[in-house]
């Protein structure tokens, strides 16, 4: 089943389903899946409505293994289970690929791969939210920690390789660190993805399971102040003041914003002073910045570099940038008419693409210069908040579409 590399020959698959009883132990079934497989969309996508409760079942398991960014323990056990989960579903083990942001989960059908499948195993809750809030279901919904974005996505991506032969030349990637900017996946991202030359993200969907065909670029710039303290009763005039000195950059700042072509400048924090009779020796200001057209990121970064204190003896300085290039939609054209198709071939009805503000790591495969398409995890709402939800109904649905994409990007 599990050869001694890791991968098995591409005349041999083996995809892995099961039946789970209430107060029975899960019992297996084994089938191989060759290169001579021949069934058709519907008997793919009807294999994988069979396998929603074992889907479920993982997707539980997983959620209550909480996974915050930068905690590497939880992460380490969290690349664990995804290398269980694919060595039991995909028939070999990934890479468990270490990083000072905690381990990448990285599995590969071959050595000759033409898709790769972005997504990312840590979540923005803190440790011990698990404990509070762990998975729930009631009916169709799933609630948990981090289950929208994005644990049910990665588990019905994996079936979905799973089942189709196309497998072998699809590759799986899930980082340790996307919610903390992505620093210590980036060059292996970028690496594989030029590899592949086509990229699916399991970001969550939009609205209705819409996909995502565009997203602005975001960064965030910090700016810091430096004045001079005084007693602000007895000599304030000697002082510097860094809080007048911020509310003097905040409209300059604000101003570098083009809302007309889609470029937002929003300061979000600031900080200034140590006590109310202390004149402020220093400030700092975090600033949110997010643009649609690739050429406005020079431009901000220029913008943000030129800024210069307005009071004498003050200093201004700005670290920071876009560290999201913009994701525009001539980079997804391709791969959203691929899947309009495959959402036909597949019974997906009303598949829609939108534009959306937040950025994701399919920024940066675009940025690169490889077809990338965004949107494909699970439908839900409620990402990053206490009301994150999915519908666990729609989760064969969402792993046929990935089935359906892998196909036809690996015989286009």
């Amino acid at each position: 089943m599990v050869d001694a590399g890791g991968l098995n020959p591409p005349g041999q698959k083996w995809l892995c389903g099961f039946n789970s009883r209430p107060g029975h132990q899960t019992e297996w079934r084994h089938m191989t899946l060759g290169i001579d497989d021949n069934r058709t969309a519907a008997q793919v996508r009807a294999s994988l409505d069979a396998q929603n409760e074992a889907m479920i079942a993982d997707l539980e398991q997983f959620v209550n293994i909480e996974s915050p960014s930068l905690e590497h323990e939880c992460l380490e056990r969290s690349a664990h289970f995804l290398s269980d989960l694919m060595t039991r579903v995909l028939g070999s083990p990934p890479s468990l690929i270490a990083s000072d942001r905690g381990p990448h989960v990285h599995w590969k059908g071959s050595s000759d791969t033409k898709v790769l499948i972005v997504g990312h195993h840590d979540t923005v809750f803190p440790l011990g939210t698990v404990a509070r809030r762990p998975f729930s279901r009631e009916g169709n919904i799933g609630r948990g920690p981090g289950i929208f974005d994005m644990k049910a996505g990665i588990v019905q991506a994996i079936y979905g390789v799973a089942a189709v032969k196309e497998w072998y030349h699809t590759e799986i990637l899930i980082t340790a660190d996307e919610e903390v900017g992505s620093h210590a996946s980036r060059a292996l991202l970028e690496e594989r993805a030029r590899a592949a030359g086509a990229v699916l993200v399991l970001e969550p969907s939009a609205d209705g399971g819409a996909l995502k065909i565009a997203r602005k670029g975001t960064g965030t710039f910090t700016v810091n102040i430096v004045g001079r303290a005084a007693h602000a009763g007895l000599e304030p005039e000697k002082g510097i003041n860094a809080l007048v000195e911020l509310a003097a950059q905040v409209p300059r700042i604000a101003a570098l914003a083009r809302p007309e072509v889609g470029t937002t400048v929003t300061p979000t924090v600031a900080k200034a002073g140590t006590a109310d009779n202390v004149v402020p020796d220093s400030a700092t200001i975090s600033v949110d910045v997010r643009c649609v057209l690739p050429e406005e990121k020079d431009r901000l970064e220029r913008g943000m570099a030129a800024l210069v204190a307005t009071l004498p003896g003050a200093t201004v300085t700005v670290t920071g940038g876009l560290n999201r290039p913009p994701l525009h939609e001539s980079m997804t054209k391709e791969l959203f008419a691929i899947a309009k198709k495959v959402a036909i071939d597949y019974e997906i009805t009303r598949l829609q693409g939108v534009a959306v503000g937040g950025g994701s790591d399919g920024n940066l495969t675009a940025a690169v210069g490889v077809k990338t398409l965004d949107g494909l995890g699970a439908v839900g709402a409620g990402a990053h908040a206490e009301t994150e939800r999915v519908q666990l109904d729609l989760m064969p649905e969402r792993a046929a579409l990935v089935a359906g994409l892998v196909q036809a990007i690996v015989n286009s």
